[in-house]
């Protein structure tokens, strides 16, 4: 379809459907933006797929699908996001039960702080976000075996400035350590 069809048959879509996905998505988010965001994500997802919708007003129902599809992902990854914060509020509160008035904290933060920038996003990658090494691959295109040898590498790294900075691990914890790995 040439591109001058494929806009004007989704100006007729859009003008069409707009009240009734707003609608949709307002009933269905707590915020303004939240309602935007999915709006706008559901009428992209339709210039995309403008080839898949179907005439008349079945095109309707498919949109309707689309924005269910768009809300459901976007409850997902903040579910995801709140399991990370309760995960990680939980796993400071305990690091902290085991650290003495914060001197090993200091030094966690200067061991840390002493790696490279990369050894810090592959640490961080992998126990802050909770990815696994094949996870980590994707997020920095690497292969699979260089995210586990570039992880296994990152975390020696960071045990020895941890020992240079005269931090007792015993002390600290095994969740401290345990945030460095990626294990909750």
């Amino acid at each position: 379809m040439p591109h001058h069809d494929r806009k004007r048959r989704f100006e007729v879509i859009y003008v069409a459907n707009y009240a009734d996905i707003l609608a949709y998505v307002r009933r269905r988010t707590d915020s303004h933006e939240d309602a935007a965001d999915a709006l706008a994500e559901t009428f992209t997802t339709a210039w995309r797929r403008l080839d898949d919708i179907p005439e008349g007003r079945d095109a309707r129902l498919w949109l309707f699908g689309v924005a269910r599809r768009v809300l459901a992902n976007g409850r997902r990854a903040e579910s995801r996001r709140s399991e990370l914060m309760e995960r990680f509020g939980r796993q400071l509160a305990v690091w902290a039960e085991h650290t003495e008035a914060g001197e090993s904290m200091a030094g966690v933060r200067e061991a840390f702080a002493r790696l490279s920038a990369g050894d810090r996003e592959i640490l961080s990658l992998a126990g802050w976000e909770g990815l696994s090494s094949d996870e980590i691959a994707t997020v920095v295109g690497c292969s699979r075996a260089n995210a586990r040898l570039r992880l296994h590498r990152a975390r020696k790294r960071l045990a020895g400035h941890l020992d240079a900075a005269g931090v007792d691990m015993a002390r600290i914890g095994l969740r401290a350590v345990a945030m460095t790995k990626g294990v909750a």
